[in-house]
C-alpha cells in the first residue's frame, strides 16, 4: 500500500520502518528533517509538506504529542486536509482526547476521509519488536482495510468501538500502568524506610501475586536508580491531564488517579518531566 507516517520519535520511528520492511511504499514529513534521514536512506521518500504526503497516500499514519498538533497536521496550512482524496484514511496513533478524535473524525467526513483513533500501548521496546497493543475507535471496514497495516506494527489489535473508543481504552490502559508505577515507587520508599534491600523486595515480590510487567520493568529501575527515559514522564503527566479532564466531563470518581495525577504534577514540578516516570519514587523521597 501507499503509505505516509508523521511523527518519527522514540516510538514512530521503528513503527515507519516496520511498514517499509513489509514492502509497502513509504513516505514521510517530519517537523524536523533530520529525523527521517535514515528512514529516507532505507528507501522511504521524503515529502515536502503534509498535504504533499497525503496526496501520495492511501493511509497516513501520525504519532504526535498533542490533540493540537493533530489538528494542526490535517487542518493547518498545507495540512493532510488539502491532499487527501476521498476514501483516504488518516490513522492517528497519538494519545489525545476523545472528543478532538470525533471532532477531527467529523471534518474529515465532510470530504470523505476516513478517519480511526488508533492509540497504542508497549512503549518504545514495543515500538521495536513490533510488539504493540493497539486499541482502535473507527468504523470496522476502515480498521480492516488497514489491518495488514497495523500487523506490521502490532502484535494486539482491538476495535474497541466507534470513533473516540480506542483513546477511551487508552486512557483507561494508562490509569492502571502509571497507577502501578506509583504504587511500585510507594513499596520502593516503604522499603528503602526500613533499610531493607530493594533488589530483594522486588525479587520477593516477583515471585507473589504482586507480580507485574511494570513491577519487574519499573521495579528494576527504581532499584538501579535509572532515571533515563523509556518513555519520558511529562507525557504520562500530558496523558493523565487528559483522562482528568474526561472524568470532570463525565463527573466520573477517579480517587486513585486522582491521587496520580497530584504526583505527576510533583515530578513535574522538580524537572524530572524528561526523566522515565520511575522518577516517582525520586518525588516520594523528596517529600520525605
Amino acid at each position: 500500500m501507499r503509505v505516509g507516517f508523521i511523527g518519527l520519535g522514540v516510538m514512530g520511528a521503528p513503527m515507519a520502518r516496520h511498514l517499509l520492511a513489509a514492502g509497502h511504499d513509504l513516505a514521510v514529513w517530519a517537523r524536523r528533517p533530520e529525523t527521517a534521514d535514515a528512514l529516507v536512506a532505507a528507501g522511504a521518500a521524503r515529502c515536502a509538506s503534509p498535504a504533499a504526503l497525503a496526496a501520495r497516500s492511501e493511509v497516513v499514519f501520525t504519532i504526535v504529542t498533542t490533540g493540537a498538533d493533530v489538528e494542526a497536521l490535517a487542518f493547518g496550512s498545507g495540512g493532510l486536509i488539502a491532499g487527501f482524496a476521498p476514501g483516504a484514511i488518516h490513522v492517528d496513533m497519538s494519545t489525545i482526547a476523545p472528543a478532538t478524535a470525533r471532532e477531527i473524525a467529523a471534518r474529515y467526513a465532510k470530504s470523505g476521509v476516513r478517519w480511526l483513533d488508533a492509540p497504542v500501548s508497549g512503549g518504545a521496546v514495543g515500538a521495536e519488536q513490533a510488539s504493540l497493543a493497539i486499541m482502535a475507535g473507527g468504523e470496522g471496514e476502515t480498521l480492516e482495510a488497514v489491518r495488514p497495516l497495523l500487523e506490521a506494527m502490532g502484535r494486539t489489535i482491538v476495535h474497541i468501538g466507534p470513533v473516540g473508543a480506542g483513546q477511551v481504552a487508552k486512557a483507561c490502559n494508562q490509569m492502571v500502568m502509571v497507577s502501578a508505577i506509583q504504587a511500585c515507587a510507594e513499596a520502593m520508599r516503604l522499603a528503602q524506610a526500613h533499610g531493607v534491600d530493594l533488589a530483594a523486595v522486588r525479587q520477593a515480590l516477583m515471585g507473589g501475586s504482586a507480580a507485574s510487567r511494570v513491577l519487574e520493568v519499573m521495579g528494576e529501575r527504581m532499584v538501579a536508580r535509572d532515571f533515563v527515559p523509556g518513555i519520558e514522564a511529562r507525557l504520562h503527566h500530558k496523558d493523565f491531564g487528559l483522562l482528568i479532564e474526561e472524568a470532570v466531563r463525565s463527573g466520573t470518581p477517579l480517587p486513585i488517579a486522582g491521587q496520580v495525577a497530584q504526583q505527576l504534577n510533583a515530578l513535574m514540578a522538580c524537572g524530572w518531566g524528561r526523566d522515565d516516570t520511575a522518577s516517582l519514587l525520586r518525588v516520594l523521597e523528596r517529600m520525605a
